[in-house]
Formats: C-alpha cells, sequence, structure tokens
C-alpha cells in the first residue's frame, strides 16, 4: 500500500509551491471542475503553452510540475476531460477548468481497483488524521 495515496496518516506537502518556483517554470494554478455537478477533481498547473493546447484539443492539458513536461490528461490512461470551458480570476492568477470527464480523473485506484472519480477522496479530520469519504 502506498501510505501517502491510500494512508489515513495527514502527510501535506507544505514545500510544494516553493518546489515548483525554484524550476523557474512560470505556472498557474489550475482547478479542474466537473462542468455538471460542480465537484472539484483536482488542481493542477498550467503554463502558457499548456492552456494554449488546451483550448486547441479542448481537452485539459496541464504542465507536470513533478516532471517537468506537457501532460495531455488521458493520453496514457484514456481518461480524457473534455473541456467544456476557461475561467480566470479576478486578479488573473488562477485558471478554472470546467471539464466532462470520460473515463476516471484520478492516478489512483480504490480498492476494487476501479480508477477514482475525484483526487480528494479523503477528509482531514484533524492535523495528523485523514478519513476516506
Amino acid at each position: 500500500m502506498n501510505e501517502l495515496e491510500e494512508g489515513t496518516r495527514a502527510q501535506l506537502d507544505w514545500k510544494k509551491l516553493r518546489k515548483i518556483g525554484e524550476t523557474g517554470q512560470e505556472v498557474l494554478p489550475v482547478v479542474l471542475q466537473h462542468a455538471d455537478t460542480g465537484e472539484v477533481l483536482f488542481i493542477g498547473y498550467a503554463n502558457q503553452r499548456a492552456l494554449a493546447e488546451t483550448l486547441r484539443v479542448r481537452q485539459a492539458v496541464l504542465w507536470s510540475t513533478s516532471r517537468n513536461e506537457l501532460w495531455h490528461k488521458g493520453a496514457t490512461s484514456g481518461d480524457w476531460l473534455d473541456l467544456v470551458d476557461v475561467r480566470v480570476n479576478c486578479e488573473q492568477n488562477s485558471l478554472l477548468y470546467r471539464v466532462r470527464p470520460h473515463g476516471g480523473v484520478c492516478h489512483t485506484k480504490d480498492a476494487s481497483g476501479k480508477t477514482r472519480a475525484r483526487c480528494y477522496y479523503r477528509k482531514l479530520e484533524d492535523l495528523e488524521s485523514l478519513k476516506p469519504v
């Protein structure tokens, strides 16, 4: 079992934004939201190239901050996120991709081996504990 992805102990990555900043990559946070239900699926990042590709192919394309490469969601898994629209916040420093999923969303799988429909599948009970939802 992968403790980080499946465990009940909180291990929040407080250094994530610093790590991204240290790469020198210019990105914006992207909230990916199910266009029909309003549920937040996950948060990613986009650079100008990823945003341009998202608008061109009408599917979610992000910048992988861990691999430092363009990430077309679903290219290897087949779990596409079709784009409904892109929204920009008031300060123009974050994006909202409203999408319709085709297949799973998260790279993790549930106990039955099925790809999860969202990445927010645990709730924080306190500063140290997580509980599946």
